[in-house]
């Protein structure tokens, strides 16, 4: 599928645009959202442009989803979450049109209520690259999070 060169996430995937890059595998790419609800909120993307979920081959979805699903458990050890937040919009609230899924470190009493999302800004650039870092090195080090079988 080809990208639309003015897509944000396409650009970020060919490293035309930079990001806070949390892990990259051959099809899969996970960073910083610029703005978190909470510190450690990461959006996982497939490299290839795909506007909406059904348009995704079913071998990317469940690499997509498996990438989700490990670094959600990595914001536990990396983070110390109590848990995770995953989200994913489809065409309606989707603020960059090629498909992304949300994964959002919580703890109990985060004041996060329904689909109220108060967004943040990270303190400065230290903050983010001090959590962008534990993130990153807590996917190097688990072997768990590799590509599906």
């Amino acid at each position: 599928m080809s990208a639309p060169s003015n897509c944000t996430f396409c650009r970020i995937a060919s490293g035309a645009l930079a990001a806070a890059k949390v892990f990259e595998t051959p099809n899969c790419l996970a960073f910083l959202d610029h703005r978190p609800l909470f510190s450690g909120h990461c959006l996982v993307i497939p490299r290839v442009h795909y506007e909406l979920l059904a348009d995704l081959p079913d071998p990317l979805a469940a690499e997509l989803f498996a990438q989700a699903r490990c670094l959600s458990t990595l914001m536990e050890e990396a983070l110390g979450a109590q848990g995770a937040f995953v989200a994913i919009n489809n065409r309606v609230s989707q603020s960059v049109p090629h498909v992304h899924i949300h994964v959002v470190p919580r703890r109990k009493g985060d004041g996060l209520k329904g689909f109220f999302w108060p967004r943040r800004h990270y303190q400065d650039d230290a903050e983010m690259e001090a959590v962008r870092t534990a993130l990153a090195e807590a996917w190097q080090s688990a072997r768990r999070c590799g590509p599906p079988a």
